[in-house]
């Protein structure tokens, strides 16, 4: 993981693979913001928990995306009270609300070293968004009761932004940003000081479902009276039924040299963290060491863009021109998992199989809801399982082989739409 935030950490000391049988209550399958959030629940409930990583903690989404903590789900609030009842959206909502404040939470708690910082701020590239930042505030004031967003253009705007790619702006002092890699660790480090048994460069290959399901992985096996999937879009083919309902997405980041204090200060003077409203987005942040982490573009066919270094950094001067001459000193990327309508997909399977996935980029916050939902299930309250459960999924058409090119045609109306 040549990622921006991997250098910036020192190497952490390496949890052993698993060998031979063991047993437990829960088998946590990814050491993400998932998995860790729901092992650290779960052992604070009396379960022995094991969680197996395929790779290293943090290896995969979590601890190499763009670190924005934002409220809401990625298919928005409207899309979403479409396929719920009302009563379940605004329930959903309030969550998602939980959902920050809870990572705020956990920080504080086990005392985590993550760079927290306060504010988020959706900004709009034309007209027709701006008319939408307005409609958007409106409807979670008057829905939703959430009336802390403050709509922001003009000299507003760019006391958040010095960008003349913007017009206006909706700014929520609630948001927040962090390094996703030093808060999962923190998470891992929480969860082993609770008891939780975690085994990292363990991949699991084969679930054998039941009543008594056991993982299988190159080197050993684990006895469970529950399985918990948090692998999501490195979950791959292990259980069939779920890989079909999302698509691996590729997105990108890079991080700039440092920029110094006054520069930075200069394009981000509240230091929030920046989100547009186009469906191939831009989002960047500064990070604690002032460098601009900007993030776009996306690869529906898994195929990394070429130049990858250089196309981003083209993407970042269109929105500050003032860094024109900084050059890029990390670029990285990785999958992101979507559904078919952006939604979270949580559920169970077999009455022993519990998963969440589908967070279709806006995990940050709502990783650890999954987690924490998951936990409260497993110790007897499937309540809010149970609503996330009616959220109504279906399989990508096409099967395995040609729901990609399925999707490629698809996003073609999405990316013409921004350039409207």
């Amino acid at each position: 993981m040549r990622s921006y935030y991997a250098a910036s950490v020192p190497a952490s000391a390496p949890a052993p693979p698993l060998v031979g049988e063991q047993r437990c209550d829960v088998c946590v399958v990814g050491a993400g913001l998932t998995g860790l959030t729901a092992a650290l629940e779960l052992a604070a409930r009396g379960f022995d928990v094991i969680v197996l990583e395929a790779h290293t903690v943090g290896w995969g989404a979590s601890g190499r995306s763009g670190g924005q903590l934002i409220f809401g789900y990625a298919c928005d609030m409207p899309a979403l009270a479409r396929l719920v009842t009302p009563e379940d959206a605004r329930r959903l909502w309030d969550w998602s609300l939980e959902a920050v404040a809870d990572v705020r939470a956990r920080v504080v708690r086990h005392a985590i070293d993550c760079d927290w910082a306060d504010g988020q701020i959706h900004v709009a590239l034309k007209p027709r968004q701006r008319d939408e930042l307005r409609e958007w505030q409106a409807l979670l004031a008057r829905a939703y009761g959430y009336d802390g967003l403050e709509f922001v253009a003009g000299d507003a705007l760019a006391a958040h932004v010095a960008s003349p790619r913007y017009c206006a702006g909706l700014y929520d002092p609630r948001g927040a940003h962090l390094h996703p890699l030093k808060y999962v660790r923190g998470l891992a480090g929480a969860a082993r000081e609770a008891g939780v048994r975690l085994h990292e460069q363990s991949r699991a290959l084969r679930i054998a479902r039941g009543a008594a399901p056991v993982v299988h992985t190159g080197a050993g096996q684990v006895h469970c009276r529950y399985v918990v999937l948090a692998g999501n879009a490195y979950l791959g083919p292990l259980v069939p039924e779920l890989d079909r309902r999302i698509m691996p997405v590729g997105t990108y980041i890079v991080a700039s040299a440092p920029l110094g204090a006054a520069l930075a200060a200069r394009c981000l003077p509240t230091n929030a963290a920046v989100t547009d409203l186009n469906f191939v987005l831009d989002y960047f942040r500064c990070s604690a060491d002032h460098r601009m982490l900007f993030g776009g573009r996306v690869s529906y066919s898994k195929i990394p863009p070429p130049n990858l270094s250089g196309s981003m950094r083209a993407r970042m001067r269109r929105v500050f021109p003032q860094l024109a001459a900084v050059p890029i000193d990390h670029a990285w990327g990785g999958y992101v998992d979507i559904t078919l309508n952006r939604a979270p997909d949580f559920g169970r399977l077999d009455g022993t199989l519990y998963y969440a996935q589908g967070f279709s980029g806006h995990g940050m916050a709502t990783t650890g809801l999954a987690g924490r939902v998951i936990a409260e299930a497993l110790a007897g309250d499937a309540t809010r399982l149970d609503v996330f459960a009616r959220i109504p999924h279906r399989d990508f058409p096409g099967g395995r082989w040609l729901r990609t090119p399925s999707l490629v045609l698809a996003m073609l109306y999405y990316r013409l739409r921004d350039w409207l």
